[in-house]
């Protein structure tokens, strides 16, 4: 079967990651061009993938002017950059593969699943949590009725104290206006994935939580503005240094270091944490997305479900708990921990003996996102992606909600 030809908007590590996958998979596809206004990263994509020079752009735009030359295109630009390039390739007629969250608002969401529609295109959005083989063992469990009806569901995204720290306080994500809030940012795929596992709509919700510590109030006395220089760095668990600096001395010269500088050396980093937005201060930042956050869902059928999401934990992977009317489970995203009502016994299922989990990130969520994206294009089979136009937009709608109900302190409907 021929592969997937592919276009991909914006090679930074997650275009690179999935090209990479491409690239190690060339049954399933070939990447034949790039648009990345960044010279190193679109050069060394078009270098690695063996690229026409008519293929390679600086620019979406230059691509999207072209009659239609392959068969997806894959969106991998800045949150805030996605509604653009999605409705732009939609109307070329291209399958398109969306990195989340699709949109930073809902009318852009709608307006995104629209343009798709109209044109009958295969569209996933890259809900890469509901690709893991934890959570296709999970369901696989909850299928056969093994608990019952699953009548609630506590879910816990512990985001880790450092991963805060580059991501939300210092980095891409840090600030409402230049990427979105930190619900639909960073736990977009969360509540995307407790509806996958609940199976039903959500109905309302209602939410707490704000920025409670990287905050200028909390910086400690006599701390600079700046890591490299500060009197505290080594009492500080945010420290720069720490984060960047020990990993890579330490052999570590992949994410996150990667972001700081595309080619990583210890000279390279220490220039960054100078002049750049990573070696600042956690309590000197311009960040503005909570540190903390408790959602409470209500789902068809009289079910319910809690998520949290906190900064302020050793980095991990998402816990939950699943409480039915024969049974309840715990879970790790790597450990399933069965008990049953009846017969008073605990079964414990390792997911992570599957192959398919040392493949990519997100516990081998990446890798069954892309399987399944190609072969559903390959097969023209909608069936195959698990994270389609409209339950995602629900999923969107929901986070939305969620944000709304926070700041104006009420229950929120969920409008579909």
């Amino acid at each position: 079967m021929k592969p997937v030809s592919t276009i991909i908007i914006g090679a930074g590590n997650r275009g690179t990651g999935y090209a990479d996958y491409i690239a190690e998979h060339p049954d399933e596809g070939k990447v034949v061009a790039v648009a990345e206004p960044r010279d190193w990263y679109r050069n060394t994509m078009a270098k690695k993938h063996h690229l026409d020079k008519k293929n390679v752009y600086n620019d979406w735009k230059e691509l999207a002017a072209r009659d239609r030359f392959a068969d997806v295109v894959f969106i991998c630009t800045q949150d805030a950059l996605h509604t653009e390039p999605a409705i732009a390739f939609a109307e070329k007629g291209y399958h398109i593969l969306l990195e989340k969250p699709m949109a930073p608002t809902e009318a852009e969401c709608q307006n995104i699943v629209a343009a798709v529609k109209k044109q009958n295109s295969l569209f996933a959005v890259c809900h890469v949590l509901r690709y893991t083989p934890y959570t296709q063992k999970l369901k696989a469990i909850l299928d056969t009725g093994r608990i019952g009806e699953i009548v609630s569901i506590q879910h816990l995204e512990p985001v880790g104290y450092w991963h805060q720290a580059h991501s939300f306080v210092r980095g891409n994500w840090r600030n409402e206006k230049e990427s979105a809030f930190m619900l639909l940012a960073k736990s977009c795929h969360d509540i995307d994935w407790i509806r996958y596992i609940m199976d039903e709509p959500c109905l309302r919700v209602h939410s707490f939580g704000g920025l409670k510590h990287f905050r200028q109030s909390e910086k400690p006395a006599n701390a600079s503005n700046r890591c490299l220089d500060c009197p505290v760095e080594k009492e500080c668990p945010y420290s720069a240094c720490k984060i960047y600096l020990d990993r890579i001395r330490n052999g570590e010269t992949g994410w996150p270091a990667d972001v700081l500088t595309p080619e990583v050396t210890e000279e390279s980093i220490i220039q960054a944490l100078k002049e750049g937005p990573y070696g600042r201060c956690v309590y000197r930042c311009d960040n503005d997305v909570v540190d903390h956050q408790v959602v409470n869902l209500e789902f068809a059928g009289n079910k319910s479900a809690t998520f949290t999401m906190t900064a302020f934990t050793r980095g991990r992977g998402r816990e939950t708990r699943i409480f039915g009317t024969k049974g309840e489970i715990n879970g790790d995203s790597s450990k399933i921990e069965i008990f049953d009502f009846k017969t008073d016994e605990t079964e414990v299922i390792d997911t992570t003996a599957s192959e398919m989990s040392v493949n990519g990130g997100h516990g081998g969520g990446d890798f069954g996102l892309m399987q399944s994206f190609l072969a559903a294009v390959r097969n023209n089979d909608s069936g195959k992606i698990l994270s389609g136009p409209q339950e995602s937009l629900e999923t969107h709608l929901t986070v939305f909600a969620a944000e709304r109900s926070r700041h104006q302190r009420t229950v929120e409907e969920v409008k579909l």
